[in-house]
């Protein structure tokens, strides 16, 4: 998959892109990233990419004509995908299945913006999905862009472990559940029993209560979807007075 990158702060990527999991998914061909300068499609010798905003109002402008030069250049050269991405505070929020769908495309186009953002008219013609990945700002785009290149190339195969996909937080309606290594006492806390048994159902069990109980405690919005797995809605079931009854010893 190739992602292509269009940012007026190329120098912020190179040490994401050359570490973990990623680079090694960049040096087998897995994946692709192609960061393009913003600023070289500018038309004037000092480079200028802002503007003060029409109508007045703090902050500049990221100008339409070196954004469009910057794409146009991109599609010319046949960088593969139609989807031109736009990471915005005021877009849809990026989820594990968003994730998941554009795994699917054979490439991306990913606008980093700055300032007050890009001029709307850009948006309108080019623009293809706005997207935030949460509810706060960042001073731009890349960090944004840093979320969605890792979020996505982690799902192409062959880039982790198939199994290592299927129980993280999400893929299933759940937060994932709690994990415990060496030694078996660390400080007087002590792992749990089930994970020493060696019994295979009990510890699938108890990790599947756990991820219930983690969700309900920071996330209950999710047990509310209607796509949770036949196993977890019975077990929402069984275990819903007790996990009421807990968060009223805790007082919450």
């Amino acid at each position: 998959m190739t992602f292509t990158i269009l940012t007026l702060f190329p120098g912020l990527f190179e040490g994401f892109l050359g570490s973990s999991i990623l680079a090694r998914a960049i040096e087998r061909g897995q994946v692709t990233v192609r960061c393009v300068d913003i600023r070289d499609y500018a038309a004037d010798r000092h480079r200028v990419c802002d503007d003060a905003a029409y109508g007045g109002g703090p902050g500049m402008v990221m100008k339409p004509e070196p954004i469009v030069a910057a794409l146009q250049a991109v599609q010319a050269a046949g960088a593969p995908g139609t989807r031109t991405v736009y990471l915005t505070p005021a877009g849809r929020p990026f989820t594990q299945k968003l994730a998941g769908e554009l795994s699917r495309e054979q490439g991306l186009t990913l606008l980093c913006g700055r300032y007050e953002g890009v001029d709307q008219r850009v948006i309108d013609a080019f623009v293809t999905d706005e997207i935030s990945v949460g509810d706060f700002v960042l001073s731009g785009g890349e960090v944004a862009a840093m979320v969605v290149v890792d979020a996505v190339s982690r799902l192409l195969e062959g880039v982790i472990t198939k199994d290592s996909l299927e129980e993280e937080s999400f893929s299933r309606g759940l937060l994932e559940y709690p994990h415990y290594t060496r030694p078996e006492v660390f400080r007087g806390m002590r792992v749990p029993e089930v994970l020493l048994s060696g019994h295979h159902e009990k510890i699938r069990r108890w990790r599947l209560l756990q991820s219930i109980e983690k969700t309900r405690r920071y996330r209950p919005e999710l047990l509310a979807s209607g796509d949770l797995p036949a196993e977890v809605r019975a077990l929402l079931g069984e275990h819903g007075e007790e996990g009421d009854r807990h968060e009223h010893d805790q007082g919450t």
